[in-house]
């Protein structure tokens, strides 16, 4: 099983992975060098603090043992992980479009706070949100369980690089793959400070939650996106999601 000091790792092979394309084929222009030390003290922030605080967190509040899914161990391995990824993503849209309530808002808008996109912005999660979010995958472990300790490497690394692939500075035009999965140009629209996108495209890993909720937005059709949030609390307010 991967442990938590294989995290660096990992992190610093994506990001050198991420950076060279973003360098390559920028969205936008954005000066690296102007935005890196507060990307960096957020990184620090979640990964040294956030992140094991979290994973503590979930691990006492959140037992499952769920008769319903263990029911479904007989079915073969690659059914049980596609339910996995299917139910765990679909509970993470909901999850996600609660986040964006009114109530719910602050413990997520640490996220959005970036008034700029690319691979690093999308590394600030606050406690709570990030609780939350473990919710719907620890609900749906019954599914996996006697898998392999690789596979689990594989979900690990999955997980860290479909969250920071998606918030890349990238340009690629990719209608037919967004039909089915979530791309950096279809979730810079979710981080636009637009009214009327903040509610939109709320998909993780699968856009068609959007498409059957009404959530939608066709990146077609979207041009010259900003990012941020109006009225920012103090950066303390936006860690600790109060």
């Amino acid at each position: 099983m991967m442990s938590y000091l294989h995290w660096p790792i990992i992190f610093c092979g994506f990001g050198l992975l991420f950076t060279a394309v973003e360098l390559m084929r920028p969205a936008r222009p954005l000066n690296y060098r102007a935005v890196i030390k507060n990307d960096l003290v957020a990184l620090g922030i979640y990964g040294l603090l956030f992140l094991p605080v979290s994973i503590w967190l979930s691990g006492r509040l959140i037992k499952p043992d769920h008769v319903f899914l263990r029911s479904l161990l007989d079915l073969p391995l690659l059914v049980r992980l596609i339910l996995y990824y299917g139910l765990a993503d679909l509970g993470l849209y909901g999850l996600h479009r609660l986040m964006h309530s009114r109530y719910v808002w602050p413990i997520h808008r640490w996220h959005h706070s970036p008034p700029y996109m690319y691979w690093l912005a999308g590394i600030r999660a606050t406690v709570p949100n990030q609780v939350l979010f473990n919710l719907p995958f620890a609900f749906c472990a019954p599914l996996l369980h006697h898998a392999p300790a690789w596979l689990f490497m594989l979900i690990f690394a999955e997980g860290f690089f479909q969250n920071n692939w998606m918030h890349m500075n990238v340009t690629w035009r990719s209608r037919w793959l967004e039909w089915v999965f979530v791309t950096p140009r279809y979730h810079h629209i979710h981080h636009s400070n637009r009214p009327e996108h903040h509610g939109a495209n709320l998909g993780s890993r699968l856009t068609i939650w959007d498409q059957i909720f009404g959530t939608y937005v066709d990146p077609e059709g979207v041009e010259d996106i900003t990012f941020g949030i109006e009225r920012p609390p103090s950066p303390a307010r936006l860690a600790l999601g109060i």
